[in-house]
């Protein structure tokens, strides 16, 4: 497995999302302070593939993976494992009441040469490739499928974790044992043997399937199959004889068919002669159908004289006139006696309007002379009280004084105005002032109402000369319209006579309609007469056609009474002839089938001998019986040839199954898998003694014995002693030896998917001086420089990191942590 890009969104410390892209990090670094999170990438590639990490202690830890603010937690894996690409998936999420769980996790296989940058660009996972998991119970067993190893040996043997560094070197034998099976593939012989065991049970079932078989092949001895072949020679010759005899049978059936045929020919004959009568009232058909003719000509002859009536009837009243016409002259008569009337009536108001109008004009003119004088008396009234005034300024103010308001001379107010004294111009002035002030207003109406009167009067004479003008000009036209016109008595008679005639035409319309109708129901009659009389020619036609073999008389087409009488004649002579013919034909009937009889019976016979029932079909009853003689020996035959092959079939089924079970006895033995184990832990501590002896500056060697790890030390005499007795820092050595080795030397001898393609270191190199530190170095630099692994460390140590090309800074703010790529 070897991861290519990580993306985390609220994992952890990682609240806000981050990537990580391994794509060409061959050779990498995770640096950083103490709690940054460098552990944590490891831990996101953990919790992606297998939903959980091993500090969490389980899946119980599940909520460490949630930011504290956070309520949802996001982790994509895009990694290779086997040459496949694949991208796995997790999303957890804490609900109302605070419980964390996994709302979505799968694996899907992506497409060949996917270009994972388009990740940045908001892909859909439909877009992502064939889903392989898509539910948390279905990723354990897919995830293991493409990775090839399960969670606990995955973080023992490629994401080493702190505090399980060593887990590898102080495992218990079947444990580690676990782990090679895994790596090697070794569990394809576990397989191999219970396929095995599998075909030797399937062979040996077919063994005993084979002999239940041959225990129901026992028919099959030479009694038996001589037996049939004696049945199919008896039924070929019988087949023999009945195909000779069935033509005779034949024969004679059809014989008696023909004579049987002509005896019916003859019957039917004699009853189709004897069939023929003439129908019932066809003497009358041909009477009904003269006297309907007579009754149609006689119909339409009265039609003809009531139409030649109504024509003549027609002409008269055209040569009348147009009776509209007469009508509107007459009209125009009446109308011009009531214009004249009116006229005269007209013109007499005319005349009385004009003199009225003529007063009411003089009247209006007296009117303004009598208001012309009475303008011209107040005038001089105007002009005396003016004189007066100046005569009597005192009684001149006077006049203008009122009781209670100021004086316009002294300012005072008037409490009484005085009177005028006796004898005052002003006041003569002011009375006759007042009297002509009357007189006018006076005159002035006067005047008003005789121009009104005046007015009103000339509108009645214009009116009245306008309805006289209108009055001599329809006279006008009615003169034109009557001029050479006839008087109107004349109009009236005429009109008269118009009247006569229209009814009169009206009756000769109905006598023509009344004859119309009754030569309607002539023809019908006719019709139906004619119809009658060719029903009749019809049915003697049909009883002639049918007699037509017999070749019968000609017939007259004029009479069909004579010619029915005729027919009926000639069929009973017919009849008489052809009786005596009957005699001899059923004799002949009688004796073809007597001689089928006959036939039928020897046919009865040769079946019976043979054990046969009787059958409408002899030679296909025989064929058949042949059939199944052939058939029987055939199958007796074939079931003896299947015996022969069911015994070759058994002996190869017993071979199988003694090999498939030799094979099941020598790997259930466990022996050659053992070996192989026993192989590959050699391979496997040589390549982790030649590191170790080289981290430890030739101090240890390490060695196995019965699948437990044991140290030499040189340095005390080659001492041998157990793992579980080196300090912390040798311990490391040990463990950093087994991994490398593990990832070096047996990567190459996997045979499945649990291919070692990457290896991530997370423990102490602090702990390390600097020449084994020197070491540990140039040994990951050269396992890296080989470009089938990839190689990864998180440290703190400066002097390592700066001799790893690739690396990925982590640094923590106070919100989230962040992966910055440094280096090449």
């Amino acid at each position: 497995m070897r991861p290519m890009r990580l993306d985390m969104a609220g994992f952890t410390v990682f609240r806000d999302e981050t990537t990580v892209d391994f794509t060409d990090a061959d050779f990498f670094a995770l640096v950083g302070p103490t709690g940054a999170g460098k552990s944590t990438v490891l831990d996101a590639i953990c919790f992606a593939l297998y939903g959980t990490v091993p500090r969490w202690g389980g899946a119980r830890g599940l909520a460490n993976a949630l930011a504290p603010s956070a309520t949802e937690a996001r982790v994509r894996l895009v990694f290779e494992s086997a040459g496949d690409r694949y991208v796995a998936t997790r999303v957890i999420r804490r609900d109302g009441r605070g419980t964390v769980k996994t709302a979505n996790a799968g694996l899907q296989l992506m497409p060949p040469g996917f270009d994972i940058s388009k990740l940045d660009t908001g892909l859909s996972p439909e877009d992502l490739g064939e889903v392989v998991a898509g539910t948390p119970a279905e990723m354990e067993e897919a995830v293991l499928a493409a990775v090839g190893l399960p969670y606990e040996q995955f973080t023992s043997c490629v994401v080493l974790p702190q505090g399980q560094f060593a887990d590898f070197l102080h495992a218990k034998p079947a444990t580690r044992q676990q782990i090679l099976v895994n790596l090697l593939g070794l569990g394809v012989y576990e397989q191999v043997q219970k396929r095995a065991t599998e075909r030797a049970g399937q062979a040996e079932a077919k063994v005993e399937a084979v002999d239940r078989m041959l225990a129901g092949l026992t028919d099959v001895d030479d009694a038996t199959l001589e037996a049939a072949s004696t049945q199919v020679r008896r039924m070929r010759e019988l087949a023999g004889s009945v195909v000779a005899a069935v033509p005779e049978r034949d024969r004679a059936r059809a014989a008696a068919r023909t004579a049987t045929a002509a005896l019916a020919d003859l019957d039917a004959d004699l009853a189709g002669l004897a069939g023929v009568r003439a129908p019932d009232g066809v003497t009358e058909v041909a009477r009904a159908v003269t006297v309907a003719r007579s009754a149609v000509e006689e119909a339409a002859g009265a039609v003809t004289l009531a139409e030649e009536r109504e024509e003549k009837l027609r002409g008269e009243l055209a040569g009348l006139g147009d009776e509209s016409s007469l009508r509107l002259l007459l009209r125009a008569y009446a109308d011009r006696e009531k214009l004249a009337v009116e006229t005269e009536t007209v013109r007499a108001a005319v005349g009385a309007a004009r003199a009225e109008h003529e007063a009411a004009v003089a009247a209006l003119e007296a009117a303004r002379e009598t208001a012309a004088r009475a303008e011209a008396d107040l005038e001089a009234a105007f002009r005396a009280h003016e004189e007066a005034k100046a005569t009597d300024q005192a009684a001149a103010l006077r006049t203008h004084l009122t009781e209670g308001a100021r004086c316009p001379v002294c300012e005072q107010t008037v409490a009484r105005v005085p009177p005028v004294p006796a004898g005052s111009a002003v006041a003569a002035a002011t009375a006759a002032g007042k009297a002509a002030r009357a007189a006018t207003k006076a005159a002035q109406v006067l005047v008003e109402q005789r121009d009104a009167a005046a007015r009103e009067l000339e509108r009645v004479l214009v009116h009245a000369r306008a309805r006289q003008d209108q009055l001599t000009s329809r006279l006008s036209e009615l003169d034109g319209q009557l001029a050479g016109a006839a008087t109107p008595a004349t109009l009236r008679a005429t009109l008269d006579e118009h009247a006569r005639l229209r009814r009169v035409m009206d009756e000769a319309a109905a006598a023509v309609r009344a004859g119309r109708e009754a030569a309607r129901r002539a023809r019908g009659a006719l019709d139906a007469a004619e119809e009658r009389l060719r029903g009749a020619w019809r049915g003697f036609d049909a009883a002639r056609d049918g007699l037509a073999r017999f070749g019968p008389p000609a017939a007259d087409r004029d009479d069909v009474a004579g010619a029915w009488a005729t027919l009926v004649g000639w069929a009973t002579d017919q009849a008489r002839l052809r009786q005596a013919e009957r005699p001899g034909l059923a004799d002949a009937v009688a004796r073809a089938e007597a001689d089928a009889a006959a036939v039928e019976d020897r046919i009865v016979a040769l079946l019976a001998d043979a054990g046969l029932p009787h059958d409408d079909d002899p030679v296909r009853a025989v064929a058949v019986a042949t059939e199944r003689a052939e058939a029987e020996q055939r199958r007796l035959a074939e079931r003896r040839e299947q015996a022969a092959e069911l015994r070759e079939q058994r002996t190869e089924h017993e071979r199988r199954a003694r090999t498939a079970r030799a094979l099941a006895g020598h790997l259930r033995a466990n022996n050659f898998e053992r070996w192989l184990l026993a192989e590959a832990l050699d391979l496997l501590v040589d390549g982790a003694s030649r590191i170790l002896r080289d981290l430890s500056q030739g101090q240890y060697d390490l060695v196995h014995d019965k699948g437990e790890f044991f140290v030499v030390d040189h340095h005390d005499a080659g001492l041998r002693r157990g793992v579980r007795t080196l300090s912390g820092g040798e311990t490391f050595q040990a463990s950093l030896a087994l991994a490398l080795a593990l990832s070096e030397q047996l990567a190459g001898m996997s045979t499945t998917a649990a291919s070692l393609e990457s290896i991530v270191l997370d423990e102490g190199f602090g702990t390390l001086d600097a020449a084994t530190l020197d070491t540990v170095a140039a040994t990951l630099e050269g396992l890296a420089a080989r470009g089938d692994r990839m190689v990864g460390v998180v440290t703190h140590v400066p002097a390592l990191a700066e001799r790893i090309p690739v690396r990925f800074e982590v640094r923590k703010d106070a919100r989230t942590a962040r992966v910055e790529r440094t280096g090449l």
